[in-house]
């Protein structure tokens, strides 16, 4: 390779459209994106290299970046011994999967930024995550990393062993990541009471969530476990695990009490001080959490944190044509120096005198600064993270109070402190909008839709006509991954297409739209067209005929969103009521089966497939509903917010003959599936079928007796 054609002679990510990898543009590090011009200079140069793994809001990231990529040494020696690549982890999660299952293999744990060394030809030898840039706390230091391991690789003989050891540690991603049963077996039954055990037992009953130490993160798919285990009839304890656990997630750290909406885990075990960054998925998925919890316990706490969560998505990620951003960032400049460095938190944060002046009533002031416990000791040098310290009572006591005046008092108090918060430096925010994180946004939206407000399906339905305009090819039915400023990039990943069918699946739900349910076909379709291998019985993440990594991911366990698989595999159970073909069916029960002893040993860490293994096992409850689908009865409505309904189909038809047939002419079937079949409006009026299994409720009128009869 020549000198004019080498492209690692400088820094390429100015041609990106990722806001991470536009932040690292004007490092001295001669960063390439991942494609095949940076790997093919890799192996004409025959050296290694050096994989940084990171996303726009993580702190960490910027971290390392400020302390050694704009280093003009340290870039040096990235320049001259390896080929320095960045992938931002949220555009390419197939590459981010592969590498980060070696670094939890060998060193325990993974995180981001993740730091991988790879052979020419893309198998790692050493990795890790964050590395400080001189040795600390017995961590080596990253310069004197570099030059060891260049030092390693000019040596032939140390060569070969670091060789060896990239052949072993692909051998070992391809077995974590690729495996699959030797033979197909039968789950083990009462899957989903087991899984409720084991979380009912290592549940920290002391501060709520999962585990003694810090980090804490939100775990929603344990909830989602507990709430369906007890519906069952499971012991009552599992729902005050959940109750426990959603107080403590709304009250702390976590939720930001200003804005709204959640950042993206607690770094202690008290939930009290976040990390910062808001993530568009959290704010899809704990709000479908709470939505259940609500549901199942009335607490109106969780309707409202759901309300204020969806309208900080709105406010704050939403794309004016309809679409969700990615993520906000952790960091800030703070209030007082807005030309200053940026600090974590410093968007949301408070002091007593911030308290004060942002808000002009003393007594409301006091109120909040009591309430929220702002009382100059603050985990970031006096200012303090808002969190619920004592209950409206005592401070009711405090202040010779009613309880009424000090809600009124703490409303007032939260609003002027909002007003005052919009004027501070604002963290960043990543414009991407992806597929399958909208897809996620949309299915909370549209459960919302059902429970609490059906304001909220339009909402979900901006943002899916946003996607289906932008990212999916009707005439290839091909999904693309990601839209920035127009430009349109990456095939879709397994997530994408799930996700997003199950937020098209969900919005047929909540307005029976027809067309939403239609999409969701496609979709399904196309997870069968392009990452079920027949040969594995399995579904992939990344599709048939992609570009090859060292190895082909599979995504079975939950990490920060929900298992691909597991999604994938309810979205095909699901739809297969819908059709008389019965491949989505079959293979869901084909990968049900495939990772069945998998599941089995580990279902808390397959929680996802635990639950849509549990449908497969249980049968979803079908609700067909059959009337005038834009105006149902108020008491359907009213029942299906109230109430939780595990493994919940609802099957809007429409009452009149021609409209039903119109129905399925734009689904493309000849005759109605049986989850319609036989199934019209009794006595002219709106009329519930509740079935389970091939068995049916009697025609009801009302919806709470077919629920009767279903859930008994």
């Amino acid at each position: 390779m020549s000198d004019s054609t080498d492209p690692t002679r400088r820094n390429r990510l100015d041609e990106a459209q990722s806001p991470y990898l536009r932040q690292h543009a004007d490092n001295p590090v001669k960063w390439q994106p991942w494609d095949e011009q940076a790997l093919q200079a890799a192996r004409e140069r025959n050296v290694p290299i050096f994989l940084s793994i990171g996303y726009a809001a993580c702190h960490w990231c910027h971290v390392m970046e400020e302390e050694s990529f704009q280093d003009e040494a340290t870039a040096e020696l990235l320049n001259e011994h390896y080929v320095p690549i960045k992938v931002d982890r949220e555009e390419r999660p197939d590459v981010d999967s592969v590498y980060m299952s070696i670094c939890q293999q060998v060193t325990g744990g993974g995180g981001w930024p993740l730091s991988a060394w790879l052979t020419p030809d893309g198998k790692p030898f050493y990795v890790g995550t964050y590395f400080p840039p001189e040795e600390k706390r017995g961590q080596p230091g990253f310069r004197d990393l570099l030059r060891d391991l260049a030092n390693s690789w000019a040596d032939p003989e140390q060569r070969a062993e670091m060789e060896t050891r990239a052949r072993q540690w692909t051998n070992a991603i391809e077995s974590d990541l690729e495996a699959t049963a030797g033979q197909p077996a039968d789950p083990d039954e009462d899957l989903v009471q087991t899984a409720a055990t084991v979380a009912h037992r290592g549940a920290d009953r002391q501060h709520g969530g999962w585990g003694s130490g810090g980090p804490k993160f939100p775990q929603t798919g344990r909830i989602h476990a507990l709430l369906r285990a007890h519906a069952d009839g499971g012991q009552d304890d599992y729902l005050q695990v959940v109750e426990e656990t959603l107080d403590v997630m709304a009250d702390r750290g976590l939720y930001d009490h200003v804005g709204g909406g959640f950042h993206r885990y607690a770094t202690d075990p008290q939930w009290a001080v976040p990390h910062f960054e808001k993530m568009l998925y959290d704010n899809a998925e704990i709000p479908r959490a709470f939505l259940a919890g609500y549901q199942a316990i009335g607490s109106e706490r969780y309707a409202s944190v759901v309300r204020e969560t969806f309208a900080f998505v709105q406010r704050e990620l939403q794309h004016p044509d309809g679409g969700f951003f990615s993520t906000l960032d952790a960091v800030s400049a703070p209030p007082e120096d807005p030309d200053g460095d940026t600090e974590e938190g410093a968007f949301y944060v408070w002091t007593p005198e911030q308290a004060h002046a942002a808000i002009d009533d003393e007594t409301a002031a006091d109120v909040f600064c009591a309430y929220y416990g702002v009382d100059g000791r603050g985990q970031f040098d006096g200012a303090r993270v808002l969190a619920v310290r004592k209950p409206v009572g005592a401070v009711a006591e405090e202040f010779d109070l009613t309880e009424d005046e000090v809600l009124s008092h703490l409303q007032t108090a939260l609003n002027q402190a909002f007003d005052a918060r919009e004027s501070r430096p604002r963290p960043a925010r990543d414009e991407k909008v992806l597929a399958g994180w909208n897809g996620l946004m949309i299915s909370a939206l549209a459960e919302g839709a059902i429970v609490l407000d059906d304001a909220y399906a339009d909402v979900a339905a901006d943002a899916l006509s946003f996607v289906r305009d932008h990212l999916w090819d009707a005439d290839e039915s091909r999904l693309r991954r990601r839209y920035k400023d127009g430009d349109v990039a990456i095939d879709g990943y397994l997530e994408d297409y799930a996700f997003l069918g199950r937020g098209a699946l969900n919005l047929f739900e909540a307005t029976g739209d027809v067309e939403h349910l239609a999409f969701a076909r496609d979709l399904a379709t196309a997870i069968c067209e392009a990452f079920w291998d027949a040969d594995a019985e399995t579904l992939y993440f990344t599709p048939t005929g992609g570009e090859s990594l060292v190895a082909r991911p599979q995504e079975l366990t939950d990490q920060s969103t929900p298992s691909s698989t597991g999604v994938a595999v309810e979205l095909l159970l699901a739809l297969s009521h819908f059709g008389a073909e019965d491949r989505f069916e079959s293979v869901a029960e084909a990968v049900v089966r495939t990772h069945a002893d998998r599941v089995s040993s580990n279902p808390l860490q397959h929680a996802s497939l635990t639950l849509a293994t549990d449908t497969y096992q249980q049968g979803a409850l079908e609700l067909t509903l059959v009337g005038d689908v834009e105006a149902p009865p108020a008491e359907w409505e009213r029942t299906l917010a109230q109430r939780y309904v595990p493994r919940r189909l609802l099957a809007w038809r429409p009452a009149d003959g021609a409209d039903f047939e119109d129905w399925l002419e734009s689904l493309g079937l000849e005759d109605a599936p049986p989850i319609w079949a036989g199934r019209g409006p009794v006595d002219g009026e709106p009329t519930v079928y509740a079935c389970r299994n091939f068995a049916c409720s009697p025609p009801q009128h009302d919806l709470t007796a077919a629920l009767e009869w279903g859930q008994n």
